[in-house]
C-alpha cells in the first residue's frame, strides 16, 4: 500500500512512531516540525512553557513569534504584553516580527519559513495554508507550541486523505474565494472533517499562488486539517522570487540544493496510496458565490443574492484569505471610478506591510482610499471582532475574510456574509450584495466517491509499563453528533479558577444532559458520536470528564482540538466508528425517546494490544495506540512527560 502526501511529510519529520513499516493514516507519530509560528498568543505559551520549567528554548531556529491579532489596542496593558514576548524572542534568539509586519501566517509564507516538502505548524487554526507552499501546514494548541519550545517536537495524530481532484480552469469574473466557498457549501456534511485535503488534476496549474493561499487557507472551515497543493511551477516560481526579494534571508532559508530538489522530484503521492474519500471538480463550472449568512455551510449563488437585492452597511477586505495583492487588485478595479454608498463604511487591512506597498506602488491602495476605504493596518483586526469598525446591532456586513460566525465581528444581533475582494468592493459601491458586473449561472459539475480505505494489518502493539493492556467499563452512550464544547463544560465554569476537579465533575454535561453527573460513575467508559468535542479550545472538557471517574473515551471521530487537549492531560481517547454504529443499532428505542445518554448495562472490553474492542459478542478494530499516545497517558500529560524527557 502506497502512501498519500502528507503521510510522507510526516514519516520525513518523524522521530518517534511505528517500526518496520510505512506510517500510515491513524498512527499517532512524534515528529519535529521545521518551524511553529505563535502570535498574540506567544504570552499565554510563554506561561505554559515556564510552567514546564524548561531552562531554555531546544532551537531558537525553530519558532517564529508574529503579532498580528489584536494591533490595534495601544493600551498599556497589551503593549506590556507585546514588550514581554519581544524580549522573550531577543533573550532566546527567536524571529520576531512586530506589530505592523503583517498578518502570521502571510509572514510565514512571503518570508518562506513554509516551504515545499516541510512541516510547518502554528498554534491558529489557519495554519492550513502552508499547504498552498506544498508544505504540511497544521494548527496546534498552545501547550503543543510550549512543547515544541522546550523539545523540539510535539506529537500527532496521521489525519485520513480526501484527494480534490480539479480540471478545467476558472472562467472570468470567478476566484479562488469562489472555489472554497463553493466546496464548503456543497461539501459541508463532515465529507472532510478532521482530513487532510489532497489537491491533485490538471486545474491546480491553473491557479495562482494567491489563490492556492486563499484555498489552503479556508480549508480549515470546510473541516480540514491539512489543505496541500503540488508543488509545481507555480510554487518554484513563488519561492524563487521570494528568495531574489528577501537576499540573504531567503538564501539562509532555502538553499540552493532545496531548490534544485524540489525542482527535479517534487514529492508526490504514490500511485496506489490509500484515500478516504475523492472529490472532482471542474473549475470551468464554477460561478461567484456567497456564504451566509452566519454561516460557512450555507452558500448560495451571488446571482440569487443579487435578486434579493440585500442592504449592507459595512464592507471587509481584511485577513489571512483575501487580502493579498491580486486580491487588493481585484477589488480596486471593482471599485474604480465609483464611491463607497451612503451609509456603507469600507475596511481595508493588507495581509502584510510589504502587500501594502506594492499595492501601493501599483496604486491598487490608492484607488481604494479615493473609493472611500478607511484603511486599518496589515493585522487580524475586525476579522476576529478587535479594533475599529465591527458590526453593531442590526447591521448587515459583507467580508472577504474567512468565518462569519454569529458574534465574531461584532454583535451577535448583526449578520455578516462572505465573499471575493471584488464582490465586496463591489457591494460596498452599490450600498447591497452585488458583482462587479453582469452575474453569470453556471451548473456546478463535481462529484463525490466515498473509497474504501485499505486497512493496515492486524499487528500486535508494544504495550509499555504502566499503560493497561486491557480495560474493561461499563458503556455511557452519548449519540450526539457534533456534541461541542460547551455542552461537556460550560463557559459559565470555563475561565473560574476555583473549580476543584470535584467541582468540576459535578457540572460536567451540564449543557448536554443535565443529569449525566448523577448518572457516571469512576470506571466508565464514554462512547461518543461524530466529531465528539468540537467547538471552543477549553481544555476543561476533557479534564472534567475525566475528573468525573471516566477511563476511556471512544467516539466515532474526535475534534482534533478536544483530541490533543485530552491526551495533553493523559485522558486515553480512541475513534471505533463501527461501534458507534452497533450502538446505535441496538439503542434505537432509547434514541427515538431522544434519550441523551444511555447506560448500556453492557461491558465494554478494550484490547490495546490487539487495538480491538468487544461488544455483546460483537469485536471492533479501532487504530492500535502506539509508543507516543501511550507515554502521555504513563506520564500523566505532556507537560509531565516533557519534564521528564529534559
Amino acid at each position: 500500500m502506497g502512501q498519500t502526501v502528507v503521510e510522507k511529510i510526516a514519516e520525513r519529520h518523524m522521530t518517534e512512531g511505528p517500526e518496520g513499516r510505512p506510517v500510515r493514516a491513524g498512527d499517532f507519530v512524534t515528529v519535529r516540525p521545521r518551524h511553529v509560528m505563535t502570535h498574540d498568543n506567544t504570552a499565554a505559551v510563554m506561561k505554559k512553557f515556564a510552567a514546564i520549567g524548561a531552562p531554555r528554548v531546544r532551537d531558537p531556529r525553530q519558532p517564529v513569534f508574529a503579532l498580528d491579532h489584536d494591533i490595534q489596542n495601544r493600551s498599556s496593558t497589551n503593549l506590556a504584553k507585546y514588550r514581554d514576548i519581544e524580549a522573550f524572542a531577543r533573550q532566546h534568539g527567536i524571529d520576531f516580527h512586530p506589530a505592523g509586519t503583517g498578518i502570521g501566517h502571510q509572514v510565514m509564507c512571503e518570508r518562506l519559513y513554509a516551504v515545499p516538502e516541510a512541516l510547518v505548524v502554528a498554534s491558529d487554526s489557519h495554519s492550513n495554508m502552508y499547504g498552498a507552499m506544498g508544505a504540511l501546514g497544521t494548527p496546534v494548541v498552545r501547550t503543543d507550541a510550549a512543547a515544541i519550545w522546550a523539545t523540539g517536537t510535539f506529537w500527532w495524530q496521521v489525519p485520513p486523505t480526501v484527494q480534490v481532484v480539479l480540471v478545467g480552469s476558472l472562467p472570468g469574473g470567478t476566484t479562488g474565494k469562489d472555489v472554497i466557498v463553493t466546496l464548503c457549501g456543497r461539501y459541508g456534511n463532515g465529507e472532510v472533517l478532521n482530513a487532510a485535503v489532497e489537491f491533485a488534476g490538471p486545474g491546480v496549474s491553473t491557479l495562482s499562488m494567491d489563490q492556492r493561499m486563499t484555498i489552503a487557507n479556508m480549508s480549515t472551515e470546510w473541516g480540514a486539517l491539512v489543505g496541500w497543493f503540488p508543488i509545481d511551477a507555480v510554487t518554484l516560481g513563488y519561492v524563487e522570487s521570494r528568495r531574489a526579494v528577501l537576499g540573504e534571508e531567503g538564501s539562509a532559508r532555502v538553499s540552493d540544493a532545496e531548490v534544485e530538489r524540489w525542482r527535479r522530484g517534487p514529492l508526490s503521492p504514490d500511485p496506489d496510496a490509500s484515500y478516504a474519500a475523492r472529490i472532482r471538480l471542474d473549475l470551468s463550472t464554477v460561478s461567484p458565490h456567497v456564504s451566509g449568512p452566519d454561516s460557512v455551510q450555507v452558500m448560495g449563488a451571488l446571482a440569487d443574492l443579487e435578486a434579493r437585492r440585500i442592504p449592507i452597511q459595512k464592507a471587509y477586505l481584511v485577513s489571512c484569505v483575501n487580502s493579498r495583492v491580486e486580491d487588493l487588485a481585484a477589488a480596486a478595479r471593482a471599485i474604480a471610478g465609483r464611491r463607497v454608498a451612503e451609509g456603507v463604511e469600507l475596511y481595508v487591512s493588507a495581509a502584510s506591510a510589504e502587500v501594502q506597498r506594492e499595492a501601493e506602488r501599483l496604486g491598487h491602495w490608492g484607488t481604494l482610499l479615493e473609493a472611500g476605504a478607511s484603511p486599518l493596518p496589515p493585522g487580524c483586526g475586525p476579522c476576529i471582532g478587535l479594533g475599529a469598525g465591527l458590526l453593531e446591532p442590526g447591521e448587515v456586513g459583507i467580508s472577504a475574510t474567512n468565518r462569519n460566525f454569529k458574534g465574531r465581528m461584532g454583535s451577535r444581533d448583526a449578520r455578516c456574509y462572505l465573499a471575493s475582494p471584488e464582490v465586496v468592493a463591489a457591494s460596498a459601491a452599490a450600498g447591497r450584495i452585488a458583482g462587479p458586473g453582469e452575474t453569470a449561472r453556471r451548473d456546478l459539475d463535481t462529484t463525490w466517491e466515498p473509497l474504501q480505505a485499505v486497512e493496515g494489518p492486524d499487528e500486535a502493539t508494544r504495550i509499555l509499563p504502566g499503560f493497561p493492556e486491557t480495560i474493561a467499563g461499563r458503556v455511557l452512550f452519548v449519540p450526539q453528533d457534533n456534541l461541542n464544547t460547551d455542552g461537556i463544560y460550560g463557559k459559565d465554569y470555563t475561565y473560574r479558577e476555583d473549580m476543584t476537579p470535584e467541582a468540576m465533575a459535578a457540572v460536567v454535561m451540564q449543557n448536554y444532559d443535565p443529569q449525566f453527573a448523577g448518572i457516571v460513575k469512576s470506571g466508565d467508559i464514554l462512547v461518543g458520536a461524530r466529531n465528539f468535542g468540537t467547538g471552543s479550545s477549553r481544555e476543561q472538557a476533557a479534564t472534567a470528564l475525566h475528573a468525573a471517574g471516566v477511563r476511556l473515551i471512544v467516539a466515532a471521530s474526535f475534534s482534533q482540538t478536544f483530541l490533543r487537549n485530552a491526551f495533553n492531560n493523559g485522558f486515553p481517547c480512541i475513534e471505533c466508528p463501527a461501534l458507534v454504529t452497533r450502538l446505535r443499532e441496538a439503542f434505537r428505542k432509547s434514541l427515538e425517546a431522544g434519550t441523551k445518554t444511555i447506560v448500556a448495562g453492557d461491558v465494554l472490553d478494550v484490547d490495546f494490544a490487539r487495538g480491538s474492542a468487544r461488544f455483546r459478542e460483537s469485536s471492533f478494530r479501532f487504530a492500535p495506540l502506539g509508543s507516543v499516545p501511550q507515554k502521555l497517558v504513563v506520564a500523566g500529560g505532556v507537560e509531565s512527560l516533557v519534564r521528564a524527557q529534559m
